[in-house]
């Protein structure tokens, strides 16, 4: 972060959240409750489930992390929201989400995501902004210690092997440019939030994007790193939080994180227990002392097990952050600062 830029009091706090789908939606459900105007910047690496055979069998850009945003930040009746999230459990369909598929034909019919999201967002009424960090096609692409290659967001968040046997490189291929409109509103923001989100097939990827990175440095914001509440088997394995704050700078070429917000929360049991035949290990590993970046606990845990919806192919997590939780945490270091 440069130097500290005094927020104007005349109008409601900018704050841009970068991340993928899941993570990100519990972030930007809670925030939209609050008195901020917000940006969020999505990944483009996505090509696991519904996201990947559109990909695959359209050439669209990926439409589920951009869609679980633009759910979030909804303002639109309850049965508008339920057809964006609809997963056809059967048929030719099956596994497919409406919204997915309401986007990528969007994409078609317009010729442009920018404007599928804008035409998605109309429809949803958000209250906020939707972002692909990149308007190119590109994919993932990891190398591993030993020579492997892991081609593609679904077989890096797939592999066992990240944390046994290293990472050599990240990178994005073809070549992928910053969205101009991430750029500008990452210039203009009050308060960054990066993740929370799987750290090698969500979070990094963004800054994989050429300029971003140096814009999060440059920004006059400072930028908060929403800590996982989970460890990932095979990626993470007995991470610590200085570890996910090392990694995410390393492949972001330096430092640009000002605060760690991390979860004090207990962790109940029976989710811990269902998590744990999944072989994912508990993240709680204490903390390093550090003066930069500065490192904030609260209770941001949610208590409520998510439902996992019919014809859905992905595993997904059971233990996720609370939004409102989460959005106070936030709003307290925003406070701070002004």
């Amino acid at each position: 972060m440069s130097e500290k830029k005094e927020i104007n009091k005349f109008r409601r706090p900018r704050i841009v959240t970068i991340g993928g789908g899941t993570g990100h939606f519990a972030l930007l459900s809670g925030l939209k409750n609050c008195k901020v105007d917000l940006t969020a910047v999505v990944t483009m690496a996505d090509d696991g489930g519904s996201t990947g055979v559109l990909r695959d069998e359209l050439g669209v850009l990926p439409p589920g992390d951009l869609r679980q945003c633009l759910v979030a930040l909804s303002e639109a009746d309850e049965l508008v929201r339920e057809l964006f999230t609809h997963r056809f459990a059967k048929g030719s369909l099956k596994g497919h989400n409406f919204g997915n598929l309401f986007i990528s034909a969007l994409e078609q019919v317009s010729g442009s995501i920018e404007r599928a999201v804008e035409g998605a967002a109309d429809v949803l009424k958000i209250q906020g902004e939707v972002l692909p960090v990149t308007l190119d096609k590109t994919k993932l692409i990891v190398t591993l210690a030993d020579g492997t290659k892991l081609a593609g967001e679904h077989a890096v968040s797939a592999s066992k092997d990240i944390h046994a046997v290293g990472i050599k490189s990240m990178r994005l291929a073809p070549k992928a440019e910053l969205n101009p409109k991430v750029e500008r509103a990452i210039r203009q923001a009050d308060l960054i939030v990066l993740g929370p989100g799987n750290l090698y097939s969500s979070l990094i990827p963004n800054l994989l994007v050429p300029r971003l990175p140096e814009a999060l440095r440059r920004a006059h914001a400072p930028t908060v790193f929403v800590m996982n509440l989970m460890n990932k088997e095979g990626h993470s394995d007995d991470f610590t939080c200085v570890q996910y704050l090392d990694e995410v700078e390393k492949h972001a070429g330096g430092s640009f994180v000002d605060f760690v917000l991390y979860n004090t929360g207990v962790l109940p049991d029976r989710l811990v227990k269902r998590y744990e035949k999944e072989g994912k290990p508990v993240q709680c590993k204490p903390l390093k002392k550090s003066v930069s970046p500065h490192f904030i606990g609260a209770n941001v845990i949610s208590t409520t097990v998510p439902k996992k919806r019919k014809g859905d192919p992905l595993v997904r997590t059971l233990i996720r952050h609370d939004g409102d939780k989460l959005a106070r945490a936030i709003m307290k270091i925003l406070q701070d600062i002004i």
